[in-house]
Parts: C-alpha cells; sequence; structure tokens
C-alpha cells in the first residue's frame, strides 16, 4: 500500500481540522496519484472535504468506528479487519491511505510507499505525520525539483520501506 502526504520541517500536516496550507499544484499532485485509485482516510478527514463528500473518480473507504455510520458512494470498514477484508478486492500498489493523524498511525505499518510534499516551513500544528527521516525502515529514494508557490517553497519526495517488511493483506 502507499500513503500520501503533505508535512512540514517538523512533519506536521493538519491544525484544528484542516491542513496547514494549500498549494494547487500539491492538490494536482495528489489527484493525479490517486484519481482511479482507492483512498483509505477516516471519517474526521472526509467531513473537511466539500460538503463531507467522498473523493470522485476513486473508491472512498472510510474508516470509522461508528457502527452506525454510512456514507453516499463509499465503503464504511468500522475495524482494521473489516478494512483489511475490503482491501483484499484491490491490489496493494493501487491503495492510498490519505489520513488524518490515526490513520496514517494505523496503517503506516502496512504500506511500503510513501509520496510526501515537503514544505519548506514551519507551521503551527496540533496533528502530525511520522518523521520517516528518523525512521531507520524507511529511505528518501526520490527528491522532485524544488517548487515555489508565492513564498512556500516545497518538493514532492517518494519514500520507500528498505525492506518491503510491510505486512501483506492478502
Amino acid at each position: 500500500m502507499n500513503v500520501i502526504v503533505a508535512v512540514d520541517n517538523n512533519w506536521a500536516i493538519g491544525l484544528k481540522g484542516s491542513l496547514l496550507v494549500r498549494i494547487p499544484n500539491d492538490h494536482k499532485n495528489f489527484r493525479q496519484q490517486t484519481i482511479g485509485r482507492v483512498v483509505v482516510l477516516g471519517r474526521k478527514t472526509l467531513e473537511t472535504f466539500p460538503q463531507g463528500m467522498p473523493l470522485g473518480g476513486r473508491t472512498n473507504i472510510i474508516l470509522s468506528k461508528d457502527e452506525s455510520y454510512k456514507v453516499k458512494d463509499a465503503c464504511v470498514a468500522h475495524s482494521l479487519d473489516e478494512l483489511f477484508e475490503e482491501l483484499k478486492k484491490y491490489n496493494d500498489d493501487e491503495v492510498y491511505i490519505i489520513g488524518g493523524t490515526s490513520v496514517y498511525e494505523q496503517l503506516l505499518p502496512y504500506c511500503d510507499t510513501a509520496y510526501v510534499t515537503k514544505i519548506d516551513r514551519s507551521y503551527e500544528a496540533d496533528a502530525y505525520f511520522p518523521n520517516l527521516d528518523a525512521d531507520k525502515d524507511w529511505e528518501l529514494t526520490e527528491v522532485g525539483e524544488e517548487q515555489t508557490y508565492f513564498d512556500i517553497v516545497y518538493n514532492f519526495t517518494k519514500y520507500e520501506r528498505k525492506n518491503k517488511k510491510s505486512e501483506k493483506l492478502n
């Protein structure tokens, strides 16, 4: 499985339920990576989307402990076991974990590739992604060209699990 995330210099990803910054080219990259694929996200992340609706052109799987939670045009999994059973229908390479913090933390051990937009700035934040630079199991394998959006400098990067030891779902 894959994970996709935008982080600041402190591996922060959000503040009060919102992204730290909105960079149009980052959103374009996200769309290109995930369109036609499976995205796994938490309920709180879904609620931040326009009208709280699932992302179009993708299979959306929402992770929520609330047994009564239902979402039009999306699958809801109420546990990791339920999620893994649902994910057996798909190729691991087609699955992208898209947040938030709790979902990233629970599912990162099952991922082998991380697409990280690294924003060269430090923001006030209350939500973080695990620091892959400090994790001996991960290595930075690609760094895209430095890009700017107004005064914000960022790069698209790719991290890969060194030993592809992630637990397989199938």
